[in-house]
């Protein structure tokens, strides 16, 4: 494979949906990427909006991708999606409005398929639609897992569980503490105030829209410990450095 479309071909065999289960061929894959098109999309650029006809449904290819909806002129970070994501399937397979927006938060590459290649190729491709199945059940279990993570937890608890799975190969997060405080469904002043206890006991720095994480351990303590209360609750943020200092 060297041209581009044998390139894309061989991307979507390595990385869409679980490539440990139905292999995908050599020519399925092609069929895949020959339905499509690649875009490419700037930072702050739109895949497509909220409440627009759905025409496509869209492959990342590369880069991050933000979905979120917009209440009373506010915008409200859903999650954000990286390379192997698919995202605006939903609405098109139900021939419904976008529910969300999706906007490029890096460079991002992504493979968009119409509705009116997709459909067709899905029913005569059984492997690709089964792949296409496990693609969008991941992407669920992911949702529900994030859902079980915010259940009878603290906002410390939360902030570091969100760091630690948000974390690059730096152990670098890099999402501002209002994006945070969208996906907890916390207030912003809460998120700060975790924030701050993690960084006074060392766990982690902060700067412009970033936050590396320093200490593994002391993160995987905070995310689990049921005695690390913040002031949201009442008992302030003395409690929370103590139960990380004394990890």
């Amino acid at each position: 494979m060297s041209g581009p479309h044998d390139q894309h071909a061989a991307w979507l065999a390595r990385t869409f949906g679980r490539t440990d289960y139905l292999p995908i061929t050599r020519e399925d894959a092609a069929a895949l990427a020959g339905a499509g098109e690649m875009l490419d999309k700037y930072k702050g650029t739109h895949l497509f909006k909220e409440g627009v006809a759905s025409d496509a449904a869209y492959v990342v290819h590369s880069g991050e991708v933000e979905l979120y909806r917009t209440t009373e002129g506010t915008r409200h970070l859903i999650t954000r999606l990286g390379p192997g994501a698919v995202v605006g399937d939903i609405a098109m397979f139900q021939d419904r409005p976008y529910l969300s927006s999706a906007r490029a938060v890096t460079h991002s590459r992504v493979l968009r398929l119409p509705r009116e290649t997709l459909m067709p190729l899905l029913v005569s491709r059984p492997i690709i639609a089964m792949r296409w199945l496990i693609a969008g059940l991941d992407q669920l279990e992911s949702t529900q897992r994030s859902l079980l993570r915010l259940m009878n937890r603290t906002v410390l608890e939360q902030v570091a569980d969100l760091l630690q799975s948000q974390q690059d190969k730096y152990g670098e997060v890099r999402l501002s503490q209002a994006s945070m405080a969208d996906l907890l469904g916390a207030s912003r002043q809460s998120v700060n105030e975790a924030i701050a206890v993690l960084k006074t006991a060392g766990a982690v720095e902060t700067g412009y829209r970033f936050i590396r994480i320093l200490d593994q351990d002391a993160m995987s303590h905070a995310s689990t410990c049921g005695t690390c209360k913040n002031k949201a609750n009442g008992s302030g943020s003395e409690q929370g450095e103590h139960a990380l200092s004394s990890h």
